[in-house]
């Protein structure tokens, strides 16, 4: 029986240290997340494809822990702060994109919308300073 004990605690312990390192991953000081296009206040007529630029890191595939590098994760009409404890959730307005896609088509609703990117580590946990663009605004007409 305490062998049952001393087993759980030890794989407790263990999962404890994983999610401990998952998250405050540390960025290059250098590093710089950014929209390639469209640019602040740009008007677009219908869908467009989104492109996501990235200095000084690497991009990955969600789940590769590799150092200095992430993948991205597009913030829509997204007013809220990211919680840098907490993985970035995934939703209409959090958008993920695990396999390191550096582009998306996007199709939003007639309107002005803002956006943003946020990097995630391999577990989608932000970046600790918070690695994050500009927020941009859009109107789609």
């Amino acid at each position: 029986m305490k062998i049952c004990r001393l087993l759980s605690l030890c794989i407790a312990l263990t999962c404890l240290s994983f999610a401990a390192y998952a998250q405050g991953k540390p960025a290059p000081k250098d590093a710089v997340l950014y929209f390639v296009w469209p640019q602040d206040g740009a008007t677009i007529k219908g869908g467009f494809w989104c492109r996501f630029g990235l200095r000084n890191m690497g991009v990955t595939h969600a789940g590769d822990n590799y150092q200095n590098s992430g993948h991205h994760h597009l913030l829509i009409d997204v007013d809220e702060p990211i919680n840098p404890n907490e993985p970035i959730p995934q939703d209409k307005s959090h958008l993920h994109f695990g396999a390191g896609q550096t582009e998306a088509r996007i199709e939003l609703p007639p309107g002005k919308h803002t956006l943003q990117l946020v990097l995630g580590d391999s577990a989608h946990y932000p970046f600790t300073p918070l690695l994050v663009s500009d927020k941009i605004t859009v109107r789609i007409r």
